[in-house]
């Protein structure tokens, strides 16, 4: 067991250790068989990429397509009927859902990397990963096929929860309208968030990524927060200008931003900045005089670039929203969540932090 002496001395492989290399070998040669099997198709459609390469965004059905109706007959008269509901209507095409103009973008993203990178992986490969039945699964592909989306793998656990599919897939972000899932995910260290559908319909832009952050248990970890909530606003201030120069510690969504600044790059190497399809934006309630250093430092200090940072010293951030027209907006504040859908923005409710503590309180 893990922990306990054994003769085998200091020097050999760990058991575990061994195993892991073990399935890391199996894994490259199933992949090797798979991509030798690929190279001998003729297809038009580019290969999925191997997920240790691919930045992955696993969307619940109900994320990607309105099933309102559909989960109101889930409630209501239960799974089978709803099975049957969703069999019944499966030539009937889906309504696009919250995450849907994201997805679209993500697509746009990989179409421009593609043709300049054809030979590349790292790119944004989308995962449907939704507990519905597999008896619903000609419904949504064929929805999928309708809008021309380009989602190979298809995860269906028949009830059961997807977060340790989740970690198989290796995945970047999570995106669904089950908030308990998704607080599940965050538990579980997988960047998460719950969707809202914007309350008008926007126009949002299909050339270029718009990803819009907060800062405090977002990008960044809620140890400002804390103090801001506990202690008032003058000691926030105050705690903030004394750590200047101290890096705020990663939040959940610190890695995605990576992966988007990693995408970036790219299209800069290819002096591609000014027509570069990925955007993105800091929107926080900081004060820039006030507290605003400590987060440029820090994102700084981890060598990732925002392209737009907004502080807004308290002021509300729908109409901001409604200026950038992000295809998501990911925020810890079920307040802010609901101000940007009255102006029609698409916002992600992410469940960490201290601020979770007082919604529900």
């Amino acid at each position: 067991a893990p922990g306990t002496m054994s003769g085998s001395g200091p020097e050999g492989p760990q058991p575990s250790q061994t195993a892991e290399e073990d399935r890391q070998q199996e894994a490259e040669r199933d992949w090797a068989a798979a991509k030798a099997f690929y190279d001998n198709l003729v297809t038009q459609r580019p290969r999925p990429p191997k997920p240790q390469n691919a930045i992955t965004v696993a969307v619940s059905s109900r994320a990607l397509f309105n099933l309102v109706e559909e989960q109101r007959i889930y409630e209501e008269q239960g799974v089978e009927k709803y099975v049957e509901y969703q069999q019944n209507n499966e030539n009937i095409i889906l309504k696009p859902g919250p995450a849907f103009y994201f997805v679209k973008a993500l697509e746009h993203v990989n179409a421009r990397l593609l043709e300049l990178y054809p030979d590349d992986e790292e790119r944004f490969d989308i995962v449907l990963m939704t507990n519905n039945h597999a008896q619903v699964g000609v419904r949504l592909i064929n929805s999928i096929n309708h809008y021309g989306l380009t989602i190979e793998r298809f995860c269906m656990t028949g009830g059961e929860s997807p977060i340790g599919y989740l970690t198989a897939y290796l995945t970047n972000l999570y995106l669904s309208a089950d908030s308990d899932k998704v607080q599940e995910a965050i538990e579980a260290g997988i960047a998460s968030a719950t969707m809202f559908t914007a309350n008008k319909d926007v126009v949002y832009s299909d050339t270029q990524l718009r990803v819009a952050f907060d800062g405090d248990a977002v990008i960044f970890s809620d140890e400002s927060e804390q103090i801001f909530k506990e202690q008032g606003l003058d000691r926030f201030f105050e705690h903030e200008q004394l750590n200047e120069n101290k890096p705020l510690a990663q939040g959940p969504l610190k890695g995605f931003l990576e992966d988007l600044g990693k995408l970036q790059k790219k299209f800069y190497a290819k002096n591609e900045r000014l027509n570069c399809p990925i955007r993105t934006y800091l929107v926080t309630a900081r004060s820039a005089a006030s507290s605003g250093a400590r987060v440029l430092k820090t994102l700084r200090s981890w060598g990732l670039e925002i392209d737009e940072a907004l502080f807004l010293a308290g002021a509300p951030k729908g109409p901001i929203l409604v200026k950038i027209r992000p295809h998501i907006f990911f925020d810890d504040q079920m307040f802010h969540i609901e101000g940007a859908q009255k102006l029609g923005a698409i916002a992600a409710h992410v469940p960490y932090g201290i601020a979770q503590k007082y919604q529900k309180s």
